[in-house]
């Protein structure tokens, strides 16, 4: 027998949704600094109404919600699931004021793809679209990739079992500290630690390019936080392509990479467990698969003779490949050269490596390399039972962070995730092809927007049906937070229709 939710419940949920809410308007006071330094007035008027209707909306909610009660399990996932989608509408709001979208569904497209780290885009004109407007998108890809809770976490919430349940909804599982309030603050100080480093020499790149003081500055963070944060945003509308420059471009890889490291590993780099890094099984399982997809990628290349020596191979093929596995978007390619001038067997390759991703308790998205991991050593287990005596007691062991042995569980965990992942490939790809774009093409972005990538082979755009537009936008939303957080507000509301 299902149980019909509490009013009790209802406001706890309420109650923390506020006070996330309250958090997100009150990071709306950046974007009005940059549009003040810029001397920008309409935008950061667009900011202050949005920052004042934002706010109001999470006062309102935590005096009609106010409780002193934790959080459940259920009651945690479904506030990450419900400040995802709170961010994404209050997100929106200053988009759409700009004038730059065609409709408050693009806006809101934009922003859920923005704290999703996906990078898809429906902007028109953006090379022309204000700073201040454009840094509150690379921002929004900031805070979604540490987490839209951990702000809350790192400033709000006091007790530790109701932050550990919404950490845990927002697909993270691991402490860095024993303290769960410390584990957040540790993710934004690092970050924002690699966020001055990354736009100083970002910053130093374009300057030396030609880039006024001024602007390398603005671009060099803007493109940190969306590499960093393997979003995939860029303040010009042809990406990375815009800057031509291989300093840039090797920059930007490392920092790619970086942010798909689990940042477990990052406090242990930190802390001098160096060794740490090439022992876990992530970092392997990583450097296999991109391997293994890259040489897929780069013979579908060659097999057109799309770039005619390795430099070019690198700068278009391989920049491709680490942004698609990364999971970051950033393209030195046009969108329709991913049709045009790679063929069938290449831009396999990228599916495969956009499906996969980085690392758990990273700025990532898709299936990661644990679950990967887990998976191949559960099958070598079970050969190996069947290449053994039937007596032999056998002990499957592997390292992540620590020596840990292979259970059931994980194994169980890791199979439906990547089960999901595999359906919701499949399900935006069949609403892509009912739409009349190829077969292949709607994979490719279908896998794009699940895994929160970016890349487009140019089915995102203004003009694409609605349908399609809502169906990314779902897709970038339950990708992003792994699933188990959306079931449960799913299951929430049936609760209420049904529930006894």
């Amino acid at each position: 027998m299902v149980l019909k939710p509490q009013i009790e419940d209802i406001k706890i949920i309420g109650f923390y949704s506020g006070k996330i809410i309250i958090s997100l308007s009150l990071i709306m006071l950046l974007p009005i600094l940059c549009g003040l330094f810029f001397k920008e007035t309409q935008p950061v008027l667009d900011f202050t109404i949005s920052m004042g209707i934002t706010y109001l909306f999470g006062l309102l909610l935590t005096r009609l919600c106010y409780t002193n009660k934790e959080l459940n399990w259920m009651q945690g996932m479904i506030v990450v699931s419900l400040s995802w989608l709170f961010a994404m509408f209050f997100g929106a709001f200053p988009l759409f004021l700009s004038g730059h979208w065609n409709s408050y569904l693009d806006a809101c497209f934009d922003a859920m793809s923005g704290f999703a780290t996906t990078g898809l885009t429906l902007v028109k004109d953006l090379d022309h679209l204000s700073y201040t407007h454009n840094f509150w998108r690379h921002l929004t890809i900031f805070i979604g990739g540490q987490g839209i809770v951990i702000i809350a976490l790192s400033v709000f919430t006091k007790g530790f079992i109701g932050a550990f349940r919404m950490y845990v909804g927002e697909a993270r599982e691991e402490k860095i500290l024993p303290n769960l309030i410390y584990t957040a603050r540790f993710i934004w100080l690092i970050s924002i630690v690699y966020l001055i480093l990354g736009t100083l020499i970002l910053a130093t790149i374009g300057i030396i390019n030609g880039l006024r003081t001024k602007n390398a500055f603005f671009h060099g963070a803007c493109l940190f936080m969306a590499a960093f944060d393997t979003g995939g945003f860029t303040p010009q509308s042809q990406s990375i392509l815009y800057y031509h420059s291989l300093p840039l471009e090797i920059v930007t890889m490392i920092i790619m990479i970086l942010g798909a490291i689990n940042f477990k590993l990052h406090y242990n780099v930190w802390t001098n467990r160096w060794k740490d890094i090439l022992k876990d099984i992530e970092t392997s399982i990583f450097l296999v698969t991109v391997t293994i997809t890259f040489f897929i990628t780069a013979l579908g290349i060659t097999q057109l003779s799309s770039y005619s020596n390795f430099t070019m191979l690198f700068r278009k093929g391989f920049y491709q490949l680490i942004s698609a596995h990364s999971g970051t978007g950033y393209q030195t390619i046009y969108a329709y050269q991913f049709s045009r001038e790679w063929g069938q067997l290449a831009l396999t390759g990228i599916i495969l490596a956009m499906s996969l991703g980085g690392a758990v308790c990273s700025t990532t998205g898709a299936i990661k390399m644990l679950r990967i991991g887990i998976i191949f050593n559960a099958i070598k287990e079970d050969l190996k039972r069947i290449m053994f005596p039937e007596r032999s007691f056998l002990i499957q062991k592997f390292y992540h962070l620590k020596d840990m042995v292979l259970e059931d569980k994980q194994v169980r965990a890791a199979s439906l995730i990547t089960l999901s992942y595999i359906i919701l490939f499949l399900l935006g790809t069949l609403v892509g092809v009912f739409y009349g774009y190829p077969f292949l093409y709607s994979l490719f972005e279908s896998v794009s927007a699940s895994a929160n990538v970016g890349l487009s082979c140019g089915i995102t755009n203004p003009n694409m049906p609605w349908g399609l537009k809502l169906t990314y936008i779902v897709q970038m939303w339950t990708g992003r937070l792994e699933f188990m957080s959306v079931f449960t507000l799913i299951s929430f509301f049936l609760a209420v229709l049904k529930g006894k």
